[in-house]
């Protein structure tokens, strides 16, 4: 069997397949254009106000068949513990908390019934947006034939946290202020949670100027200087407010069974404004960045920032489930934990675009999670505070994002066999060598266990990168990045303690150099290939330059970054391999950096522009786009795609294989001295 035939539904955030489904919607004709992501004015739902109804029939956002927008049409927040989704008309369609992956209270992104906060005019509007400064905090100006106003959304910071200090304890409160600016606009606002995942309707409470609305787990407040009317499932209320005139509303999250804390009896409150100024902070003490595409770079380290779980410092590798790779198909998956296999590259770019302390705590998170390896399987990924548990279920109940169905909570990649961890994790401890002091016992045991069971396991199938469901294949990638592992220990070796065992790993990186090199190289291809013995080209053999296997000028290296351009990149985005019907933004920006060591900087910036023009007017990526259309597809935002983003940029700038010595990225198997070509510290 062909690799191309072999590829099945994947798990994670590189969830691989090659069969088509039968049945799929086709790309939106109904309003989606491929220009959404333009910055565009938004020209709001066309709603006639008429005074006589009441108000559950006036402010109703909109019937229960709702079609949900375009996936690039969101904006996210986050207070770095848990994440929120707002769409450019005031709806808040999804939000889990307190953390990235607690059941949902607004979950409207993945059914019409699963819960949402409106808060938008009553009248026609047309709506812009943009964050605040160096923030997530998101600003969207609504304008209609009576006036202005700007909406500003935000996931709150205690008040004054500072610096790293954000995220770490965090109020979960949702906050809304209207401000008004020209004129005087009447607005509507409908609160309608629907806790764990759309399953309970809450009971409503209003008292004067506050709402409860409690069921389950959750007890959440709405106060604000209006009064809210309930009924039918949900609490409404108008306003008006005039140039000049300020009104916040503000959502606090609670356990239902839980005593008062301190915001119920009047301590102080959390605020937009307190919140712009503790991501100012953060962003004042990580302006280090010395490369190209500055502004671009800015942007992707404060989402990353925004995707990080900042009590135990793990990166999510998205803020939601089961957003499709493709409209109405299945590869829906729960990005919402931590892949170790995005740990080294997450590290390189965190180091590049903000500080060491970032990537030491990410580091830290693993070392803590990882706990003591007594033989058993290796992890790829865990929970946000180290859970390793993240079994599988489907949320049958719910519709799905434009009927894709099923929707998963959990991820079942937890259980598979990935050999490229192992180096992911050796890797990125080199990346850090000099900022993690000397290591302790269970961090040098950890990395010895790693390096030994790439020696020893590299000759066996595994499920690879793009976490194949169906059967194990030897891939090319997991063979290299268990190379990658040996190369980062050796070099490790004198601060390993006396379990390093240089020569077994040696002889081990000698064996998998020789193997990739006779056994991945296709003849009829003409190029390297995903698995041994195949002739299907795949995107992940564009690591083996970023990782110093092999140099980009290398003969056939360069033959299958041609063919990898020339067979899967069209339209400014390369595809994983040749079945795929959208392409891949991390796979894009590893094919800039392969152009950038090649010495192509003029095709290398090209590929770079092209595929970040994709990303929405707010800067997002999600992981994949339809390159026909221009939309998101894939959860969102992605963190692989933000970090290839980062990592390309810097490459552009710095295209040498070797970093210099004071360059803010170590940890190629060039920077340790040795020859990147003959397999570093293992050749």
């Amino acid at each position: 069997m062909t690799e191309d035939a072999a590829h099945v539904a994947g798990s994670g955030p590189r969830a691989h397949v090659a069969r088509l489904h039968a049945g799929l919607a086709s790309t939106s004709d109904d309003g989606d254009s491929p220009g959404y992501h333009d910055g565009g004015p938004h020209r709001g739902p066309q709603v006639r106000r008429e005074d006589p109804a009441p108000a559950a029939a006036r402010f109703r956002d909109s019937p229960p068949g709702r079609r949900p927008p375009a996936i690039g049409d969101y904006g996210f927040l986050s207070d770095c513990t848990s994440a929120a989704l707002v769409d450019r008309s005031g709806s808040v369609d999804w939000w889990c908390v307190p953390r990235f992956d607690s059941p949902s209270v607004f979950g409207r992104l993945l059914d019409a019934e699963a819960g949402h906060w409106t808060l938008a005019p009553v009248d026609p509007f047309e709506s812009s947006r943009e964050y605040v400064e160096d923030s997530l905090v998101l600003r969207t100006v609504f304008r209609t034939a009576s006036g202005v106003v700007e909406v500003s959304d935000a996931l709150a910071f205690e008040p004054g946290a500072r610096g790293h200090d954000i995220g770490l304890r965090s109020p979960h409160v949702l906050l809304r202020r209207v401000t008004g600016l020209v004129g005087a606009v009447r607005m509507g606002s409908e609160l309608a949670p629907r806790m764990e995942y759309g399953r309970t309707e809450p009971h409503f409470r209003p008292a004067g100027h506050e709402v409860e609305a409690r069921g389950g787990p959750v007890r959440l407040v709405c106060t604000g200087p209006v009064d809210w009317s309930c009924g039918g499932g949900a609490a409404r209320v108008s306003f008006r407010v005039s140039a000049g005139e300020t009104v916040n509303l503000r959502l606090r999250y609670a356990p239902a069974f839980a005593p008062p804390d301190a915001s119920d009896s009047g301590g102080e409150r959390p605020s937009v404004q307190d919140t712009v100024e503790g991501w100012r902070s953060w962003a004042r003490g990580h302006t280090g960045y010395d490369g190209a595409f500055p502004a671009e770079v800015r942007r992707s380290s404060i989402m990353l920032q925004g995707l990080t779980y900042r009590p135990s410092g793990a990166v999510v590798a998205a803020a939601t489930t089961s957003l499709p790779e493709w409209p109405g198909g299945d590869l829906n998956f729960d990005y919402r934990f931590a892949w170790l296999r995005d740990l080294s590259l997450t590290v390189r770019s965190l180091w590049i675009a903000a500080c060491p302390d970032e990537p030491h705590r990410l580091f830290d998170w693993f070392a803590t999670a990882a706990g003591h390896n007594g033989g058993e399987l290796v992890q790829i990924m865990y929970g946000v505070e180290g859970e390793r548990d993240l079994t599988e279920r489907e949320l049958p109940h719910l519709a799905g994002y434009r009927d894709s169905r099923p929707v998963r909570v959990g991820n079942e990649a937890w259980r598979q066999k990935q050999l490229d961890v192992l180096g992911e994790v050796v890797d990125a401890a080199h990346v850090l060598r000099d900022h993690l002091g000397d290591l302790d016992e269970p961090v040098r045991q950890m990395l010895v266990t790693l390096a030994d069971r790439a020696a020893d396991d590299w000759t066996a199938p595994d499920a690879g990168m793009w976490e194949a469901r169906d059967a194990e294949r030897h891939y090319t990638s997991s063979k290299v990045m268990c190379w990658v592992a040996l190369d980062r220990a050796c070099d490790l070796a004198p601060r390993l303690g006396d379990g390093a065992d240089v020569a077994r790993w040696t002889a081990a990186g000698h064996a998998i150099r020789a193997a990739v090199l006779s056994q991945a190289w296709s003849e009829r291809t003409g190029a390297y290939t995903g698995a041994f013995g195949s002739d299907e080209l795949d995107a992940s053999v564009l690591l083996l330059p970023l990782v110093g296997f092999l140099p980009a000028t290398d003969e056939r290296m360069t033959a299958t970054i041609d063919a990898v351009e020339r067979e899967l990149g069209a339209d400014g985005l390369v595809r994983r391999w040749s079945a795929d019907r959208s392409g891949f933004f991390i796979c894009t920006y590893w094919l800039t950096e392969c152009l950038a060591l090649a010495g192509q900087a003029e095709r290398a910036g090209e590929w770079f522009r092209r595929a970040t023009s994709y990303a929405n007017d707010l800067g997002l990526l999600a992981e994949e786009a339809d390159p026909a259309t221009g939309q998101l597809l894939g959860n969102m935002p992605q963190a692989f795609s933000h970090i290839g983003l980062i990592n390309a940029a810097w490459r552009l700038a710095h295209p040498s294989p070797a970093p210099a010595p004071n360059s803010p990225v170590p940890g190629t198997a060039a920077s340790t001295g040795a020859d990147p070509e003959h397999g570093g510290a293992t050749d």
